[in-house]
């Protein structure tokens, strides 16, 4: 009789090797829709063993997907590859987008129209109220008109929709094509993107011996975190997947995230079935607002740029990252062995934000 230990060994290998025919069959059920490549893709897997010893708790990693490869990288490049193959296949010739002042979707769209030959308008929504030089004119900014978008702003609260909607009516009249791409590339096509990242998650684990017991990342326009629920519950993974909420209160993040889990899984063609257990956000770290900076947000990013040498984003990643160190001082991980951090990307918005550091040296304009 195997020993107990053995045993154990056997069935997590069984386990193993049924969760990777589900992540062989979900790609099967991926290759049914048009897809673009401009990824450089699979994103690294690495530890982060200067932050765990400093926490003291789980082993905790990072899925580099700040390192996508499209103009300085980011989560978005996944769900462009999508979308933009849809666009082509509808014959469009010109992509329209909106996003906030320092959008790192609106960077990444821009760069992958310039790539495939096509026309880009970016509005950009003020979200914030900031009057500063460097947040209305540089990082992403600098970078969308650097792609070559034309780039218009519109005041807080805009229906940016209706405005998406209108200038393609208007480009339709022109002659043009047009493609409207929905802020944060989130919808069912989009999500597709991060249904084939949780697969390539679980396979890359998988390849490295690796049992992820938490995937931890931020969540806004709900994109990346319905397509990870999308596909960890296609593949039946045990996986603990948690958002950190940057801009919704939890019951309208979590709401919304559970809508486009359901079509994404829907527009998927799997029998998978999604349930409001399946969706976790943690909206305790957005703090005054979307784009707003927060303390625990620049003491995160400033731990990570000192033990790590990683670069987050103030507006998004970075709040999720002060989600993960803080829930891991408080005790949420206790009892588990490895957590990853899906590293959105999105270090351009940094430059938007220089003052918010308060930087030995840096001096003010």
């Amino acid at each position: 009789m195997a020993a107990p230990d053995t045993l154990a060994k056997h069935h997590e290998r069984d386990a193993s090797d049924l969760e990777v025919s589900r992540c062989k069959h979900l790609a099967i059920q991926l290759a049914k829709f048009p897809r673009v490549a401009l990824g450089h893709l699979p994103t690294p897997l690495e530890p982060m063993d200067r932050l765990s010893e400093l926490l003291g708790g789980p082993r905790l990693w990072v899925k580099r997907d700040d390192c996508t490869g499209l103009s300085s990288g980011g989560n978005k490049t996944r769900k462009l590859e999508y979308l933009m193959a849809d666009a082509r296949a509808k014959g469009a010739d010109t992509i329209i987008t909106q996003g906030a002042t320092q959008s790192n979707h609106a960077r990444q769209t821009a760069a992958a129209a310039a790539k495939l030959r096509m026309g880009c308008h970016i509005l950009l929504e003020d979200r914030t109220g900031s009057s500063d030089p460097s947040y209305i004119m540089s990082g992403n900014v600098l970078l969308d008109r650097l792609h070559g978008a034309t780039v218009s702003k519109r005041g807080g609260g805009t229906d940016m929709t209706a405005e998406m909607e209108a200038l393609a009516a208007t480009l339709s009249d022109d002659g043009k094509k047009p493609y409207i791409i929905p802020g944060g590339g989130s919808n069912p096509i989009g999500a597709l993107g991060y249904v084939n990242c949780a697969r390539e998650l679980v396979e890359q684990a998988n390849g490295m011996g690796l049992h992820i017991d938490a995937l931890v990342h931020a969540t806004g326009s709900s994109g990346t975190q319905a397509g990870l629920v999308a596909g960890l519950t296609a593949i039946q993974s045990d996986i603990h997947l948690l958002g950190i909420g940057v801009r919704a209160p939890q019951e309208k993040q979590e709401g919304m995230v559970f809508d486009l889990a359901q079509r994404t899984v829907s527009h998927l063609g799997t029998t998978a079935e999604v349930t409001p257990s399946h969706v976790r956000a943690n909206c305790d770290y957005v703090g005054a607002g979307y784009g707003v900076p927060t303390d625990g947000m620049v003491s995160a990013l400033k731990l990570l740029a000192e033990t790590e040498g990683l670069l987050f984003d103030p507006v998004y990643s970075g709040k999720g990252l002060d989600g993960l160190i803080d829930l891991t001082r408080k005790g949420y991980f206790d009892g588990v062995s490895d957590v990853v951090f899906l590293h959105t990307g999105g270090s351009a918005a940094l430059f938007g934000y220089p003052e918010t550091f308060n930087l030995p040296g840096y001096m003010a304009h």
